[in-house]
């Protein structure tokens, strides 16, 4: 028991070491994560503990805590909106890349019709802990490329149910009835949806509202834990992934007023437990193999990211900077690819060896796919005429005393008509590039970028400025840009629109001062203007 407590506590000593010198050269934490791990597999000679259950279970509710806060950000009613995102282009990507991941692999490279199957399906997969962690933490999830990538990365998810269905019934294919199977998951599904959707909901409701009540901190986080913890165990014990449990549930704390308390009171223990699942990643890696079969594994690696980047740019397009980002963002080969391999190797359908060099294949896919992300503009720039708009935003001069509006849809352009009429100095700045054009043909100086971040409000002198008025009507992205600003701003005087009591509620821990309720103005604008008539009348 000693050595193991020795054994974690030396390799989390050597991520924080690692981490904190990658975080200086601005490389991501993820990278440190699986360096540690390789570093301690061999130092303390624990090759054999990559597969052990305890570190992959711990791994896996990683990712589970991490779909839960994807969860967090997508409540039913935004998953309505996003069915065609996440059903149409995930049925395709997964689809597509399928079927071309199968030509190839049993007509290239000659692999017999099942390892096929199970390797393009494998292959098709993306990475929801690189992907989504990246997106979360840089608040791109709000863009139109992450909202593309975070539908995609769910249909997944969902897709890996099936994936693995396949893979048991394969493994048993001699005393199992298939039809047998597919009723068994179709009430499985059934059960679990009740449970968390009927039941649950209203427990997790009263249980988070007792523990806020209490005032204890550690009991309102414990009562978190065991919801997310219960509903990953419930989706598991049914047959299904951790992860989907933790979503579903995620989605139901969304529609409760309690879900940004928890999504910041978990960041830490969530980031914790998805660092384990990169540690034993790294702990997986063969260095001797790896560079026995170098060329195989880069080779392999470069053919599956170009071809599943072609197939995803060519599904997604309507716009191409998004199209582009989306591509680049998940085309590498997702963590739950080791799972497939594992159990097709231990089935007897996947050779061992081509299992090894195919889980390889997966560990650089996900060493270098950091990279690619947190460079994702630049990359992209490459691939398409960066607007004139978004380049000037770098070059737009010092400003003093001006006022920032922040869209330029119905709202914001009757603002600047006004601004207009008393000759007040004004910059807008839109994330939508149809707005920005429109904008830059009515004349106006207006730029692209997300005001979220934080090169976009330097850029705009934010804390020179004398206010910034928030015309959007996405309360999420609304929440995204007020936080920035008050961030890096706290001294700015902000104008912000909302439309319902929701909103403002949502709005509520940043204590705005300047909440401009959209509906309550026009009502009052309208007894104003009945006052008018009324006095008319009489007189």
């Amino acid at each position: 028991m000693e050595s193991v407590l020795f054994y974690i506590v030396a390799t989390l000593a050597i991520s924080i070491v690692i981490n904190i010198i990658l975080k200086k050269i601005g490389i991501s934490q993820i990278i440190g994560y699986i360096v540690a791990g390789i570093i301690s597999s061999y130092l303390f000679g624990l090759k054999g503990y990559a597969n052990s259950h305890a570190l992959q279970l711990a791994g896996e509710f990683g990712i589970a805590f991490l779909m839960f806060t994807v969860g967090l950000e997508i409540s039913l009613a935004k998953m309505r909106t996003m069915k065609r995102v996440i059903f149409v282009n995930g049925i395709l990507q997964l689809g597509i890349t399928t079927s071309i991941g199968y030509l190839v692999s049993r007509y290239i490279f000659a692999v017999d019709a099942v390892p096929s199957v199970i390797i393009a399906l494998a292959f098709s997969l993306s990475s929801t802990a690189v992907v989504l962690g990246y997106l979360k933490a840089s608040k791109d999830i709000y863009t139109p490329y992450g909202q593309h990538s975070t539908g995609i990365l769910i249909f997944q998810d969902i897709a890996v149910i099936p994936i693995l269905i396949l893979i048991g019934f394969l493994n048993h294919k001699h005393g199992t009835d298939i039809l047998h199977v597919l009723i068994f998951t179709l009430e499985s599904i059934l059960i679990v949806l009740a449970i968390l959707f009927v039941v649950g909901k209203t427990v997790i409701t009263q249980l988070l509202r007792f523990s806020v009540s209490s005032e204890l901190e550690e009991l309102f986080i414990g009562s978190v834990l065991v919801i997310v913890m219960g509903a990953s165990l419930l989706s598991h014990y049914m047959g299904f992934t951790y992860s989907l449990g933790a979503f579903i549930v995620g989605m139901l704390i969304s529609e409760t007023k309690y879900y940004r308390k928890i999504e910041s009171d978990i960041a830490s223990f969530k980031n914790l437990l998805l660092g384990t699942f990169f540690v034993v990643v790294g702990m997986k890696i063969d260095v001797l193999l790896f560079l026995k079969n170098f060329w195989i594994i880069v080779s392999l690696f470069l053919l599956t990211y170009v071809v599943k980047a072609i197939i995803i740019y060519f599904i997604i397009y309507n716009n191409k900077k998004t199209s582009i980002k989306t591509a680049l963002a998940i085309s590498q080969v997702g963590e739950f690819s080791f799972v497939i391999f594992a159990l097709a190797s231990s089935g007897g359908i996947l050779p061992f060896h081509m299992a090894q060099i195919l889980s390889l294949v997966v560990v650089l896919s996900m060493i270098v796919t950091p990279f690619i992300i947190s460079n994702i503009d630049k990359i992209a720039s490459v691939f398409f005429r960066q607007n004139s708009d978004e380049a000037g935003l770098q070059d737009i001069g010092g400003r003093k005393n001006h006022i920032i509006v922040c869209g330029y849809s119905f709202v914001g352009k009757y603002v600047v008509k006004e601004l207009e009429k008393i000759d007040a100095e004004y910059v807008i700045v839109d994330n939508n590039i149809n707005h920005v054009q429109r904008g830059l043909a009515d004349g106006r100086e207006i730029y692209l970028g997300d005001m979220s971040k934080e090169n976009i409000i330097e850029s705009l002198h934010v804390k020179d400025a004398a206010g910034v008025i928030v015309t959007l009507e996405n309360i999420d992205k609304t929440y995204l840009i007020c936080e920035a600003v008050h961030a890096t701003s706290p001294d700015v005087s902000m104008v912000v629109k909302i439309m319902s009591a929701k909103d403002r509620e949502k709005l509520r821990p940043l204590h705005l001062a300047n909440l401009v309720d959209g509906k309550k103005e026009v009502a009052k604008e309208l007894v104003k203007r009945m006052k008018r008539c009324t006095i008319k009348q009489v007189s």
